[in-house]
Parts: structure tokens; C-alpha cells; sequence
């Protein structure tokens, strides 16, 4: 198959792709804007297969959305541009609302449009296929999970952005019968995460003697999912997943954030010791809490397991163990984003 993946340069997008370029025959357009955090070096080891393209582009862009769809012809639009991190959402939410909210108007309407232009046959086979969060469905107490029936009830500018983005795939779908698929996944980590978010800011800032941010008491607890296993169940949905679905996708590795950063720790006491024999788990400070911080997320992902046959198989154990020693591996991949445009100051602290 054909499939235009937005947003592949980001974290989960260039996953996606160095999974279809190795494990699969399809083609592949990435369609991405280079934001600050797009990066063409995720892609480097897709970038030599002939079946790998690339266009720098902005989905709020209708005309280049309708040139790449018109000229690649994809059976596939894998939708993962957006703006993603909740801490800038705080402190800029303008940004949000218009590449998450406008650009998957732009990117449904410029669909709409080439699908009605297909062949039966071919619009019987085409997905547009919305990658989206479990942070829509809200805060869950200490119990229960998050199923694909659960309420909406977003607490943040990017989970509202991300809620209203999710209500639009769906609406195209039951209105204009664009057959749509979507997905809302649990906390991504693993190898090209971008420098800001907890796992890669953790593990960066330990080697560089900083203070390690806890937010809180550091009890909020979040379900880590390990990004190969999250590529690998995409492109299970949008090759076998029925129109018109929602699949949870979910790690079943729930831990608190401190738990989280003490196992950083401890592995990065084995793998590169502190020169003064101390563990990295004596920089844990901890800081006022996020604005609005959901206190747990959890997801319930027996639907795709159930009728699809995907389930996680990466532990968090192993999965933050390989996660930690790719960025030992790979000081140059992030230390060139530092040097070029990121700190790792904290971000969010803005009320509104």
C-alpha cells in the first residue's frame, strides 16, 4: 500500500515509518511541517529505501494536503501532526488549536475530497486513520480503566485540542462516510524522543549533574507504552481494522512518575556511574505541581487485542532499559537538538 503519514517526523510518526520501510513492502510519504520537534535524523534510517518520500509541508495547508494527496495517492493517511506536549499547551495553547484542531479540519476536508474521487473499489479500501491520546478521556481515580466507551473529559489545552480533533475524524466519518479509523494510545517512550519530554529530559539532565524535576510528590501515575509496540499496533489498525472503530492502545506498564525516574536512575548507576559513587537518584528535586496535573491514566486495550491480535511486547523493565541505553549510545542525536534550539528548562508554569 500507499500510506501518507503526517507528522513523521515526530517521535511516533518516524517510528511508524522505519517500521513500514523495514517490516513491510509499503510505500511511504512523509508529510511534515519541521516544527521544532521534527526531525529529520528520526528518519535517517528509513531515508535510503526507495519506497521512502518527503515533503515539507503544513497540514493547515489545504493546497499542498491536496497536491500530496492527488499526486502520491495513498490508501493509507496515517494523521499523527499535531502539537503534543502538555506543558507548552500551558504556556502557548494558540499553537495547539490551530494545527490540532484546524489542520485535522484541513486534512478531513482535502481526504473527503480524494476519496470521493476513487474508484468504488478503491474507496472501499481506503483508511484515514486519527492517532490520538488517552489524555481526552480525563483523570481516572486510583481503579478502572480507560475504555473506547469511556466519556470525554479533557483537562488541559492539549487534550482539549486533541478531544475536538478526535469529535471531527468521527463527525467526517458518520456524516460523509470517509472511512475513518481512530486510535488514542497511552504515554509513549523509547529511542528519538524528543529532549522535553520526562523520560529523555530525565535521563539528559541526569548525565549533565542537574536537578531531576518530580512534579508534586511524584504519585501521578501514567501507562508507558513502548513506541515500537505502539508503530507496530498502527499499522495493524489501519491494515486490519474496521471503518469507523476506536482502538485503545495501552502498554499495561503503569508506574508513578518517581517510580519512573528512580528506575532511570538506577539504571544509569550501571550502565554509566557518577564519578563521586553516588546514584543519579540524589538529583531528584521535587516542584510545584503541573497546572491541572490528571492524576492517572490507564488503558484498557482488550478491544484490539481481541479483534485485531495486537498486544504490547515490550515490558517496561526492558523497554526502559534499551530506552536509556540508546541515549547513552546516542549523544550526537541530542546534543545536536540541545546545541540548536532546546533547554531543558521546565515548561508550564503559566496560569492561562
Amino acid at each position: 500500500m500507499r500510506i501518507l503519514v503526517t507528522g513523521g517526523a515526530g517521535f511516533i510518526g518516524s517510528a511508524l515509518v522505519r517500521r513500514l520501510i523495514a517490516h513491510s513492502d509499503h510505500e511511504v510519504l512523509v508529510f511534515d511541517k519541521l516544527t521544532y520537534a521534527g526531525l529529520l535524523s528520526s528518519l535517517e534510517p528509513a531515508a535510503g529505501s526507495d519506497r521512502y518520500r518527503f515533503v515539507q509541508a503544513d497540514i493547515c495547508d489545504s493546497e499542498a494536503v491536496a497536491r500530496a494527496l492527488g499526486e502520491f495517492r495513498p490508501q493509507v493517511v496515517a494523521h499523527l501532526a499535531a502539537e503534543s506536549h502538555v506543558d507548552r499547551s500551558i504556556d502557548g495553547p494558540g499553537a495547539f488549536i490551530e494545527t490540532n484542531l484546524v489542520g485535522t479540519f484541513v486534512m478531513l476536508n482535502q481526504a473527503l475530497g480524494y476519496w470521493r474521487g476513487l474508484g468504488e473499489a478503491d474507496k472501499a479500501a481506503f483508511r484515514f486513520h486519527h492517532i490520538s491520546t488517552d489524555e481526552v478521556f480525563g483523570s481516572l481515580g486510583d481503579e478502572g480503566f480507560f475504555t473506547e466507551t469511556t466519556p470525554y473529559d479533557p483537562r488541559s489545552p492539549y487534550s482539549a485540542s486533541k478531544a475536538g480533533s478526535d469529535h471531527l475524524v468521527r463527525a467526517w466519518g458518520h456524516t460523509y462516510g470517509l472511512p475513518v479509523l481512530v486510535t488514542n494510545c497511552s504515554n509513549n517512550y523509547g529511542p528519538y524522543h524528543f529532549p522535553e519530554k520526562l523520560i529523555p529530559l530525565i535521563i539528559i539532565r541526569a548525565l549533565n549533574g542537574e536537578p531531576l524535576p518530580v512534579y508534586g510528590d511524584g504519585s501521578n501515575v501514567r501507562d508507558w507504552l513502548f513506541v515500537d509496540d505502539h508503530a507496530r499496533a498502527l499499522q495493524t489498525v489501519f491494515e486490519e481494522g474496521a471503518p469507523g472503530e476506536t482502538y485503545n492502545v495501552g502498554g499495561a506498564s503503569e508506574r508513578k512518575n518517581i517510580e519512573v525516574v528512580r528506575a532511570i536512575c538506577a539504571i544509569l548507576d550501571q550502565l554509566r556511574p557518577r564519578a563521586d559513587g553516588q546514584s543519579y537518584a540524589e538529583q531528584i528535586t521535587f516542584v510545584t505541581d503541573r497546572p491541572g496535573h490528571d492524576h492517572r491514566y490507564a488503558i484498557d486495550a482488550s478491544r484490539i487485542r481481541d479483534d485485531l491480535g495486537w498486544e504490547p511486547s515490550v515490558t517496561f523493565e526492558e523497554g526502559i532499559a534499551r530506552t536509556v541505553a540508546w541515549y547513552l549510545e546516542n549523544q550526537g542525536w541530542w546534543q545536536d537538538i540541545l546545541d540548536a534550539r532546546h533547554a531543558t528548562q521546565r515548561l508550564g508554569v503559566a496560569h492561562g
